[in-house]
């Protein structure tokens, strides 16, 4: 099929180069460059460099105005394949390919409508994550599904390893349904079931609430790694977590206590303690957590913020 595809970080990308290999990639749309690191050098996107690579047109827009629907038009492209790109498709854009627009959502639709699916379905602690592939129509995420996967991950998979993960099987997943739109033999369905949303995460999403159980403390710094990024409070200072695993075997702290040990640095929840194993404090570079704390503390034990 002579597609337009559209998609702007590096979760796409798996969705593009697996297009690339069978059908007609007219253009890709991604969003323009933006300023990166300490000297905001502007930088294409990821998407837009693996279309460089792919050697595919490029057409870099904020927002999906007349003029980029005017471009994309002038390709008559028979499908329109979208994954992540980062604004909304309106009409007649929406109407533009001869069959519409399908989208790649990472979750299980419709749980999970909105911008972090996979952030949120961890800090739900959702025993499945996975992907579907929908037509996509005005109201968010709202279209009938073609196709949904179940996608197994490590039970300690943070938000941008599973991500990753999810991406992988997203692209065998899109690619078997624009395989069916070419042949006509594809079929939406309705989606069925409660609706729930994932607005994208704010900093205070990755605060960590030592008065819940260990399960929901490590849920939510899954859910909050890398982004927003997990964090604490100890005194006055906000602390990064940036690996941290459930405690095996550990004895009891109170919710917010601190212990150390020679290899582990363990707070308290709920339940059984979280053992925090590389840390970023506010200014400082990353660090584990033992070097941290020998360096910060004054006494064996202290109370964490919440």
């Amino acid at each position: 099929m002579r597609l337009v595809f559209a998609g702007t970080p590096a979760a796409a990308i798996p969705t593009l180069r697996t297009l690339a290999l069978s059908h007609e990639i007219a253009a890709v749309v991604t969003r323009p460059d933006a300023p990166l690191g300490r000297k905001r050098v502007l930088t294409p996107s990821p998407v837009a460099q693996a279309a460089a690579e792919l050697g595919l047109p490029i057409i870099k827009a904020a927002r999906l105005d007349d003029e980029a629907t005017g471009r994309i038009a002038a390709l008559r492209p028979e499908l329109g394949v979208i994954v992540a790109y980062g604004g909304l498709v309106r009409e007649p854009l929406l109407s533009t390919p001869e069959h519409g627009w399908i989208n790649l959502h990472f979750s299980l639709l419709p749980q999970w409508r909105g911008a972090a699916p996979v952030q949120r379905a961890l800090i739900a602690g959702d025993a499945e994550l996975g992907v579907s592939v929908f037509q996509l129509v005005a109201a968010m995420d709202a279209g009938d599904v073609f196709a949904s996967r179940v996608v197994p991950l490590a039970a300690d998979a943070t938000a941008d390893l599973a991500l990753e993960v999810l991406a992988q099987d997203g692209a065998a997943l899109t690619a078997d349904v624009v395989a069916e739109i070419a042949a006509g033999t594809a079929v939406a369905v309705p989606q069925e079931g409660d609706v729930s949303l994932a607005p994208k995460l704010a900093i205070e999403d990755g605060l960590l609430d030592w008065t819940l159980p260990l399960e929901a403390v490590f849920a939510r710094f899954r859910g909050a790694t890398p982004e927003p990024g997990a964090h604490t409070t100890v005194g006055e200072l906000r602390v990064k977590v940036l690996d941290a695993v459930p405690a095996a075997a550990a004895e009891p702290l109170a919710p917010g206590e601190i212990a150390s040990t020679p290899r582990a640095l363990l707070i308290g929840t709920a339940t059984t303690p979280l053992e925090v194993r590389r840390v970023q404090p506010a200014g400082k570079a990353p660090m584990s957590a033992t070097d941290w704390w020998r360096g910060f503390r004054g006494d064996d034990t202290i109370r964490a913020g919440a």
